[in-house]
């Protein structure tokens, strides 16, 4: 067989692959993530639940891959946005990845259900699977974020009670203590609360609670960004 007959069979599989998964996120737009089956898209598609098959071996194989491709995306968008802010400018910098955030939610509102939201159902992801990788990306973005700019957290928040490290999940707190081996317990306390100022009115939106509201949230979303991080003193620029 040919290298050029390979090559064809490879990108046929791969737009296959890739129409698989588009199908799979507008099943779950129609009907939420229960409606994701491999039978349902093989209809779809015109195909033999066979054929699918031989691509996804069962429906939890391609949700593990879906989680794992629009994780890794948000993860990217978000490291890429903090990447082209200063590391002398921490507030920035927390401030550029909430933006990309909220923009990568918008731009994948099923994406965003599907890693932040709703679960599905009878779904066990693997213990080190994609998804899992891009969720420590995260938290080690979120952890960096708030470790570059401690001295001046844990000086504002120095009236705030004590955390001890069993306060929080244990393996949480071995993979945090082993790329962080500095940051306390407070840091890590920090940490929640920049992801749940961050994601808060992220899920307002998205869930479409805010457009009953307001017509631009975009507007409430920065302006709350910008009131954390000065309330932090972490001011773009900082």
């Amino acid at each position: 067989m040919s290298d050029h007959t390979t090559s064809r069979r490879d990108r046929l599989r791969a737009q296959t692959s890739a129409e698989i998964k588009a199908i799979s996120m507008k099943l779950m737009a129609d009907g939420g993530p229960n409606a994701i089956s491999l039978r349902a898209i093989a209809r779809e598609m015109g195909m033999t639940a066979g054929a699918i098959y031989s691509y996804f071996a069962t429906r939890d194989d391609l949700i593990t891959t879906l989680i794992g491709d629009v994780y890794t995306s948000a993860v990217d968008a978000a490291e890429a946005a903090r990447d082209a802010v200063p590391e002398s400018d921490p507030g920035g910098r927390i401030l550029a990845w909430a933006e990309a955030m909220r923009d990568w939610a918008l731009a994948n509102p099923q994406g965003f259900r599907l890693i932040y939201g709703d679960p599905v159902p009878g779904y066990r992801p693997p213990a080190d699977g994609p998804g899992h990788q891009a969720e420590l990306r995260a938290c080690n973005g979120l952890v960096g974020l708030v470790a570059a700019a401690r001295p001046t957290l844990l000086a504002r928040r120095s009236g705030d009670r004590a955390y001890h490290w069993d306060d929080f999940d244990p393996d949480l707190v071995a993979h945090v203590r082993e790329d962080f081996p500095d940051l306390p317990p407070a840091g890590l306390a920090m940490t929640l609360s920049v992801w749940g100022r961050m994601h808060g009115l992220m899920a307002l939106e998205i869930y479409g609670h805010l457009r009953t509201f307001i017509h631009d949230p975009a507007t409430v979303y920065r302006d709350e960004m910008r009131d954390f991080t000065a309330s932090l003193g972490l001011g773009p620029g900082s």
